[in-house]
């Protein structure tokens, strides 16, 4: 029977402050970290808002905006920079600290030891110090809204070298683009630690008994998700680096010669803009499937409780997510198909940028073969999962479009890309964060959530998003450009119905989501009292009370006897056997 390892053990907390703020408990900092990408969200729902809201009125003010920015706002009237702004500031909060955080870093914190049958992670305070470093990330990213120059307009992709000049390229490019880039290397550090942490934990901490093909799916994409994450961020935080040192050391690592800007020669030589292209998509691509390989995990994971019978072939989900992770480290350069790349190279990115489409497929049809003759139980959580798989599907059919770079030359600045990051990237993994939640929220706080509401939820989610993207790709094939304020080209002129439409389905979705968060705070603290396994689960976080207490197991060391997933069983109590039961299965 395994040991805790010296730095798993520590002792129950006895102040408030070790308990609740600075804690070393796994489940704390899970839950902190949900609450982080809580508030991301929910300020990163409101900047779009604002920006659907001035394409379809750009000229009607909106109440009470000039007293955040009287220069980008004034009047309430959002300027063309200032809408670049809230674009920058909105793509950074969704992909760092939401697609990131709620996923892989919450889910991932909470439920990752107990479902190998560790008492907590291998590295306590190296995990509080992860929490820590990114909420100072995140303090220090909402510092831009508050300086006079405001946050930086280069896209949440800060190009070189708009980014890299300082203020003479435009407002926000001063202090607010500085911030920025302390902000992700920030986030950048934090999110090391916190992939050290995980790989540590899943190799050294598994229980008696808990092989690596025994471990659940989502503990499977958790693992994977931190070897990526451990490569993806060690780019990008020294591509930060040398940004902050090109804007504030006079070095020119992404400025090239002889650039002039704003009628002024800049000081600076010798410097590439592609090389920051290429150290921010060499973790971008990565970045993808940081921020949707912990879905899928969840999603497999609700949808065989939900089923009451495992996959057609857990193993091949395992060995599609590893082949993705592999893939995902040659495919970077499908961002850059309009840099000017060599016509060969195009090429070269192209054909791993097809390959990696056959994995996900793989798992899809997996997911829905499995589905076939199943008696699913339709809960909230499961209707999520399904929902994953459909934005996922949707979503990943128009990337056939973009990996080809004559047709993404063409595609490259429009709404198309817009609607295929959003639906694959973006709302799906919002559905598999929406999934967990739902299934997990009982044995995370010990109150269930509200199935009735959760279910209206989301119906209005998923046929909202639909309403929001799909008509996206029809607006980037006909050319309607991205990040641009207004439309005041002759041709974009028709387009404006459908922009108004789409803008009232995503005010009318975003409003949806106040039923989410009405029913999360509510459940909270006055829902229906949870069960130790509600959905009848078979994994090691139904074999202990909601909410777990501070060592999880009440120093029993539990011994792995099954793998995850005895779903099915006949002969046995129920129609499934605990991963922890002795009971004898044939093939267990």
């Amino acid at each position: 029977m395994q040991e805790a390892s010296p730095a798993q053990v520590h002792a129950p907390p006895t102040s408030f402050l070790r308990k609740h703020v600075f804690s070393l408990d796994h489940k704390v900092i899970g839950l902190q970290y949900y609450g982080l990408a809580l508030a991301a969200v929910t300020l990163g729902m409101v900047l779009s808002w604002l920006m659907r809201f001035h394409l379809v009125w750009p000229t009607v003010a909106v109440p009470g905006l000039s007293l955040i920015s009287k220069v980008g706002a004034p009047g309430g009237i959002i300027t063309p920079e200032y809408y670049l702004s809230l674009l920058t500031m909105h793509g950074t909060l969704m992909v760092f600290f939401v697609l990131t955080n709620a996923p892989f870093a919450a889910f991932g914190n909470f439920f990752l030891p107990i479902q190998i049958g560790a008492e907590d992670m291998a590295f306590p305070r190296f995990n509080m110090m992860s929490f820590w470093t990114t909420l100072a990330a995140f303090l220090v990213l909402i510092t831009a809204f508050f300086i006079p120059d405001g946050p930086p307009i280069s896209g949440w992709t800060a190009y070189a070298p708009l980014s890299a000049i300082g203020s003479d390229a435009g407002p926000g490019l001063g202090w607010g683009q500085t911030l920025w880039a302390i902000s992700i290397a920030l986030f950048c550090a934090g999110s090391l630690l916190g992939a050290l942490n995980f790989i540590s934990t899943t190799l050294d901490l598994r229980a008696k008994g808990m092989t690596l093909m025994r471990m659940p799916i989502c503990t499977w994409a958790w693992f994977i998700t931190s070897c990526i994450a451990l490569l993806a961020f060690a780019v990008l935080l020294p591509a930060c680096l040398l940004l902050i040192l090109d804007r504030t050391a006079g070095t020119s690592f992404f400025i090239p010669s002889g650039l002039v800007v704003s009628d002024r020669l800049q000081p600076h030589a010798g410097g590439s803009p592609l090389l920051w292209q290429h150290l921010f998509w060499f973790f971008g691509h990565p970045e993808v499937y940081i921020a949707i390989l912990p879905s899928m995990g969840i999603v497999s994971h609700v949808l065989m409780a939900s089923m009451r019978k495992p996959l057609l072939s857990a193993k091949v989900i395992i060995y599609s997510m590893l082949s993705i992770g592999f893939l995902s480290w040659m495919v970077w350069g499908h961002h850059m198909f309009v840099s000017g790349m060599n016509p060969f190279s195009s090429l070269v990115f192209s054909f791993p940028t097809l390959t990696i489409t056959i994995p996900a497929t793989i798992m899809t049809l997996i997911w829905l073969g499995s589905l076939y003759g199943a008696n699913i139980r339709m809960t909230s959580a499961s209707l999520f999962s399904l929902g994953f798989i459909s934005m996922f599907v949707s979503g990943g059919v128009s990337g056939f479009f973009l990996a080809q770079p004559s047709i993404d030359i063409y595609l490259h600045a429009t709404y198309f890309v817009v609607g295929h990051f959003h639906m694959v990237m973006g709302v799906a993994s919002i559905f598999g964060v929406f999934a967990g939640t739902y299934f997990w929220f009982g044995k995370m706080t010990g109150r269930m959530l509200n199935e009735t509401l959760g279910k209206v939820h989301f119906w209005i989610t998923f046929i909202g998003t639909y309403c929001i993207f799909m008509p996206f790709h029809y607006l980037g094939l006909v050319g309607n450009i991205r990040r641009y304020s207004t439309f005041v080209d002759d041709f974009m002129g028709p387009l404006m119905p459908l922009h108004k439409f789409i803008t009232i389905a995503a005010l009318i979705t975003g409003a949806g989501q106040l039923i989410f968060l009405f029913n999360l705070f509510h459940s909270r603290f006055w829902g229906k009292p949870a069960p130790q396994n509600p959905w009848d689960g078979t994994s090691l976080e139904w074999s202990i009370p909601s909410p777990p207490p501070w060592n999880n197991f009440g120093d029993v060391h539990p011994v792995v006897y099954h793998d995850s997933y005895q779903y099915g069983v006949k002969g046995s109590k129920g129609d499934y056997v605990m991963q922890d039961s002795p009971e004898q299965v044939v093939g267990g």
